[in-house]
């Protein structure tokens, strides 16, 4: 035979069994994506995948590093927990957050899924049961938090099964730049190289783009596999208003979300106290949380909430963290959180089922002052980071265009609309914008003639005349814009301050507060610019209007027979109610009647474990429901 057709054949050979083992692998591909699909619906109930869903489960499957970036509510768990049943071996879900662990294990355990935790709220008897359990394959997912797989014990113990993945949750936590830095996040970049046959995916709601490189610099990921699905959260309406009588607008709020569960925000122990007096005062289930109450008290009312004994937490922001409650209607910020990433993930804990939920935060320039001193606590490069994010959020607090675009943007992300009709902004309509200009010479002038050394607050002492020490000590009572701003209030003047910064006529110092003119000031100045703006004006839309317009319709006698058979067996299995069954689930059933197993398995929700462990409880109420009224 020729040397050439020899090397040919030799050559076609070679293609053939690429050609083939490519088949194959397509073929394996496929075959994983179908199961993936098939454990969606039989296990979980699901009809569909979410956004980015279903290449996140392929990459995993395919044994490829993954960042995942997902609003909370987007459904994060599900891509690792269905590679998590495809996978041979074990996959370890790594959590800050003892809550999160319990409420994930509870539910999984629900659908029939091999899961258990390890943490410091385990009693020996139960921690050895599990290791044991560990030991004999038995378990498909391991919940466990940072600290507790840092041990060398468990290291060890781990060491010896074959693990197949490592999901690292809240992986924001790695980061500096983070606002919940944890320093033993750091260290898991080094358990990673305990099990190099293991795919990693780091998931997180809340993370910038300087987070997210962070994230991935430290875990060692190729930038390539990085999934970042949209931060709107679509049905979540955002309101800010003027705080003027907190508590009267709190109980006004809660009088039209009557029978709802939601979250209330406040910034301090003693506001969380006195809050929550008069809320049970006025009638309301609610428990409070915070750090001054004994790990027993919390637990309890913690619990109390997720199993919806009681409808309402007033807590610091030390509460929700790992809380999967999906049923929270509203989220009320009572005072100023710290950063957009707090807020983001806050509000992230209200609608996680879809449906459309509420959320308030009364806005206050006084609530600045409380942040800025525990910020001046920090040390000099957090004190920055901390001061560049307040910056950013006030920025968002006072936008007078639709409140998703500033939100999105700051997470790297450009809104598509100008209006999303789920704001107040986008409620309110056009502003009516009034000529400022006169009032910004006064302001710019009097920063000019303090040699641009002062902050916004000392800026209006001199403006309304004041007489305190501080004035008097820099003579600035004897310049002549001392007291030229006495006609508006200091409420005013902060608000008028904030729309020059934002407007680019002044630069606030992120350290120390001091202001400092641009050249657009020098421009309003010679009457090159006018300044156009508002003057203290309410920010609360007609919101009510929107709330009524997007109720589902559905039957409201039904759903509260459903309800309540929800609860009774939960109780009766010591599981919170949306273990059971989500609010959508029940009110779905209560929109299409379901009357047959094979028809209660295209509700949402619903899927096989669910409908052979419970459909007949709930078909019985539907079908006498309907027979009682005869649909």
């Amino acid at each position: 035979m020729p040397r050439q057709a020899g090397l040919r054949i030799l050559n076609n050979l070679f293609y053939c069994e690429i050609s083939m083992q490519i088949r194959k692998n397509y073929k394996k591909a496929d075959f994983m994506t179908d199961r993936a699909k098939n454990i969606l619906g039989e296990v979980f109930g699901y009809s569909e995948f979410r956004s980015h869903q279903k290449k996140i489960i392929e990459n995993v499957l395919k044994k490829r590093d993954t960042l995942v970036i997902m609003p909370t509510g987007g459904g994060k768990s599900l891509c690792y927990q269905i590679p998590a049943l495809i996978f041979n071996g074990l996959t370890i879900v790594v959590s800050p957050l003892i809550s999160l662990m319990k409420d994930q294990v509870e539910q999984l355990t629900e659908l029939g899924v091999s899961a258990l935790f390890l943490n410091s709220s385990l009693s020996t008897e139960e921690y050895g049961r599990n290791i044991d359990l560990l030991k004999k394959n038995k378990v498909k997912l391991l919940y466990i938090a940072p600290e507790t797989l840092l041990m060398p014990r468990t290291l060890s113990l781990l060491s010896s099964l074959a693990v197949d993945c490592m999901a690292i949750d809240e992986a924001h936590c790695i980061s500096e730049w983070g606002h919940d830095f944890r320093p033993e996040y750091r260290q898991l970049s080094d358990v990673r190289t305990r099990f190099p046959s293991a795919t990693c995916i780091a998931l997180t709601a809340t993370a910038t783009q300087r987070v997210r490189e962070d994230i991935k610099s430290s875990l060692g990921f190729d930038v390539s596999n990085e999934f970042i699905a949209s931060f709107d959260r679509k049905n979540l309406f955002i309101n800010i208003t003027s705080k003027d009588n907190p508590v009267s607008q709190t109980l006004d709020f809660l009088s039209s979300h009557s029978g709802e569960s939601g979250i209330i925000y406040c910034f301090s122990r003693k506001q969380v106290d006195d809050l929550y007096r008069t809320l049970e005062e006025n009638g309301y289930s609610v428990k409070p949380y915070h750090a001054g109450l004994t790990d027993k008290e919390r637990a309890y009312n913690q619990e109390l909430f997720i199993k919806d004994d009681v409808q309402i937490i007033v807590a610091t922001i030390a509460f929700g963290m790992g809380i999967n409650k999906p049923n929270v209607r509203f989220v009320i910020h009572f005072d100023l959180p710290k950063n957009i990433e707090t807020y983001y993930q806050e509000i992230g804990r209200a609608g996680r089922d879809g449906l459309n939920s509420f959320c308030l935060l009364l806005f206050d320039y006084g609530d600045i002052q409380k942040i800025k001193y525990f910020i001046n606590q920090k040390s000099e490069t957090e004190q920055r980071i901390a001061n560049v994010h307040l910056s950013a959020l006030l920025q968002f607090a006072e936008t007078e265009i639709c409140r998703r675009r500033p939100l999105l943007s700051y997470f790297g992300e450009n809104y598509p609309a100008n209006k999303c009709g789920m704001c107040d902004n986008c409620l309110a309509g056009d502003k009516n914008l009034v000529d400022i200009t006169v009032l910004a010479k006064k302001f710019l002038s009097c920063v000019k003639r303090t040699n641009e050394m002062f902050g916004i607050n000392h800026i209006i002492d001199v403006l309304r005349g004041s007489q305190s020490q501080k004035v008097y000590n820099f003579e600035h009572e004897k310049l002549s814009t001392y007291g030229i701003g006495k006609d508006y209030t200091r409420k005013q003047w902060f608000h008028l301050a904030r729309q020059f910064i934002n407007k680019g006529l002044m630069i606030q110092d992120e350290k120390y507060g001091g202001l400092k003119l641009t050249e657009k000031a020098y421009d309003v100045f010679k009457g090159q610019e006018t300044v156009l703006g508002m003057i203290e004006v309410e920010r609360m839309a007609n919101v009510k209007k929107k709330e009524t317009e997007t109720e589902y319709d559905y039957d409201r006698i039904l759903y509260e027979k459903l309800r309540k058979l929800r609860k009774d067996l939960a109780d009766k299995a010591g599981v919170p109610p949306y273990v059971i069954f989500s609010d959508k689930t029940l009110i779905e059933m209560a929109v299409f009647y379901p009357r047959s197993k094979e028809s209660l398995l295209y509700v949402y929700g619903v899927g096989s474990v669910k409908q052979k462990k419970y459909g007949s409880y709930f078909l019985d109420i539907i079908n006498s429901h309907c027979k009682e009224h005869q649909i």
